[in-house]
């Protein structure tokens, strides 16, 4: 019984209320799309697009990003390094 009450906490309902549920809004999901002569595959094709973009503004991003990280490093580290160097001296 335990098992059961916890597939309904999941589902929100008992399986085949939500099998029901899910089957109602499908297909007016599913018509509206077609209303609107929009296909599965162009939701599919168009998703594809949409994250191939970002991951490209997104990669180029983070390698702009990195190159400002090393360049400053270059300058920073040194700096840090002697600094820590001259302040164990003094312990």
């Amino acid at each position: 019984m335990a098992s059961n009450s916890r597939l309904n906490d999941f589902l929100g309902g008992s399986p085949l209320q939500v099998l029901v549920k899910l089957l109602f809004v499908s297909l007016v999901v599913g018509a509206l799309l077609m209303w609107l002569e929009i296909e599965p595959m162009d939701l599919v094709h168009g998703a594809r697009r949409f994250f191939d973009r970002i991951s490209s503004l997104g990669f180029g991003a983070v390698h702009t990003v990195i190159g400002y990280v090393v360049t400053g490093a270059v300058i920073v580290v040194p700096i840090w390094l002697v600094l820590r160097l001259f302040n164990s001296g003094r312990r």
